[in-house]
């Protein structure tokens, strides 16, 4: 990836010297118009570092561009075989040995579960390849959000940790009702539920609040996880942006999530932000106007 700097710094070092020079000639033949030269040359050196500079910001940018693309590709590769193994396990266990019958519909609900999880990541896939190419249209109709929310609750549920405490603790206000795209806004609040349960710690407590309040409605994801530091959280919603860096990144994910949030949100009107929760952890508001 170096290999475009360094012939951009070369042909920039060429063509400044170039200039030099000829400057250098002219003023040499001219010297009655040394003041005009200097004046015009100075012009030309001023334009041409801020071209210079400019393609330098452009360079840099399809840089990071193929390196997101590069770890988005490696990203989707594991997301797509580690769900597939479990499956591939799972079924091969049924098939090979004799279980109960509780044994069974317990691997069938396991194997149900990572269908869902790669069914998730190919609908977010296919709407932020949607959304790039302006190929969506956001259809709109009026549907009971509490009944979606807790939906994706009840689907997102783990409920192995000490027995039977449930990880996600909702507080969802009955009978909002909202008009929207039903499916790209299923997309956002698993986006965000499933975010604060990817960067939280085992066990953690994730809360999700669905409420109104002066003619607005409110949705709150926080979990008590890693935070996100301040000069990311401008940045979270880029596609392929992930928080923290490659080399020391542990979390599962393909950068498209909160991308997809934001731009469905748009569509809607609707605004989110990021807060930091206390003591540790982030907490996302969206609020419907």
């Amino acid at each position: 990836m170096r290999r475009p700097f360094i012939i951009f710094y070369l042909l920039l070092t060429y063509a400044l010297a170039e200039l030099i020079w000829w400057g250098y000639l002219l003023a040499k033949h001219m010297p009655a118009d040394i003041g005009m030269i200097m004046g015009e040359g100075s012009v030309f050196i001023f334009v041409f570092f801020v071209g210079a500079y400019s393609m330098h910001r452009s360079i840099n940018r399809e840089r990071k561009l193929q390196e997101q693309k590069k770890n988005f590709l490696l990203s989707v590769t594991h997301e797509l075989k580690s769900p597939l193994a479990s499956i591939k396990i799972l079924l091969q266990t049924i098939q090979k040995r004799d279980l109960t019958k509780e044994q069974v519909l317990d691997f069938i609900g396991k194997s149900l579960r990572d269908i869902e999880r790669l069914d998730d990541m190919v609908e977010n896939m296919l709407l932020a390849s949607k959304i790039d190419n302006h190929s969506y249209n956001f259809p709109k109709d009026k549907f009971n959000l509490s009944v979606l929310v807790d939906s994706i609750v009840n689907r997102l549920q783990i409920t192995k940790c000490e027995g039977t405490q449930q990880i996600i603790d909702a507080e969802i206000e009955p009978k909002i009702e909202i008009t929207g795209d039903k499916f790209a806004l299923t997309s956002v609040v698993t986006n965000l539920i499933e975010n604060a349960i990817k960067y939280s710690g085992p066990c953690e407590t994730v809360d999700v609040k669905l409420f109104s309040r002066d003619e607005k409605i409110y949705l709150e994801v926080a979990d008590h996880g890693i935070g996100i530091a301040d000069h990311e959280k401008t940045r979270i919603f880029e596609r392929f942006y992930r928080v923290g860096s490659e080399e020391t990144r542990n979390t599962k994910g393909t950068g498209l999530g909160l991308y997809i949030v934001k731009e469905v949100l748009d569509k809607h009107q609707a605004s989110i932000k990021v807060k930091d929760n206390r003591p540790v952890g982030s907490i996302f508001e969206v609020v419907f106007n």
